[in-house]
């Protein structure tokens, strides 16, 4: 039985992958805490929902979608519930395994997940990694369940805070590139939507080129760069205003303050 705890957007979409990878509705207990969503859940999927305690009794696998500022409260509260033959899996920010465990009787099997909001579409990148009691079967089942909502990634714990600031952040600094050229095709005079829909495939064909031709992306830019060209033109504006400097200390800051968010 697999227990979902938190129903917000992830835990959602994370309830509507289980199902569509052949879960049944009777596999998968879901805890919301806000009635009317929890009925429309009910009404949509055909889960059950339960409290947050009589989820850790029943269920063997706790798939955690709560934000950071509410995990530890829950952890102390199911605690009593939980034991080794359980599996914890958490996709709060910054939240390492070691502050989890600390939270749960000595043993439980904890696994520290960042997914990114692709998931939502099925086309996430989520990577995992293990606490102290975690062994190599209780991982195989964290990339089973979160492979639902797209593609799987094991890391060694200390990467995570740079996978939340590359990864679990990276869609916000894309949608933050797209935002700024639509505004500049519209004030060039050309129609919103228009603008939209070049940017749109232009990102995707970008990313298709990137993960399927394995070329480093230094040789993907240089081969739409031809000397003297429009794109270089671009692109020697970009280096005179610092991007590639500002993107490197905003990546840097998110990871500080997803380390951050494990000390508070």
């Amino acid at each position: 039985m697999i227990a979902i705890i938190g129903a917000g957007k992830m835990g959602e979409a994370l309830l509507a992958g289980l199902l569509a990878k052949g879960h049944t509705p009777e596999d998968v207990l879901v805890t919301e805490p806000r009635a009317e969503h929890a009925r429309e859940l009910r009404g949509r999927y055909g889960i059950e929902t339960v409290p947050a305690q009589d989820a850790a009794k029943r269920a063997d696998t706790l798939l955690l979608a709560l934000k950071p500022q509410d995990m530890l409260a829950l952890l102390d509260d199911i605690s009593p519930h939980l034991g080794r033959e359980h599996l914890v899996i958490s996709v709060a920010a910054g939240l390492t395994t070691v502050v989890l465990e600390s939270h749960l009787h000595p043993g439980v099997p904890v696994v520290r997940a960042m997914p990114n909001t692709p998931a939502l579409m099925g086309r996430g990148m989520t990577a995992v990694s293990g606490g102290a009691h975690t062994e190599a079967a209780h991982l195989d089942r964290a990339e089973e369940l979160l492979g639902a909502v797209g593609e799987v990634l094991r890391v060694g714990e200390q990467h995570m805070d740079t996978v939340t600031a590359i990864s679990g952040s990276g869609p916000a600094y894309f949608y933050f590139i797209a935002e700024t050229m639509i505004e500049a095709g519209v004030a060039m005079g050309m129609p919103r939507v228009t603008a939209q829909r070049l940017v749109g495939q232009t990102m995707t064909g970008a990313a298709a080129m990137l993960d399927g031709s394995g070329e480093h992306p230094v040789v993907l830019r240089e081969a739409v760069t031809s000397p003297g060209g429009t794109t270089a033109a671009a692109l020697r504006e970009l280096e005179r205003h610092g991007v590639r400097t500002a993107f490197t200390d905003a990546i840097e800051a998110a990871r500080d303050r997803s380390r951050a968010l494990s000390e508070s």
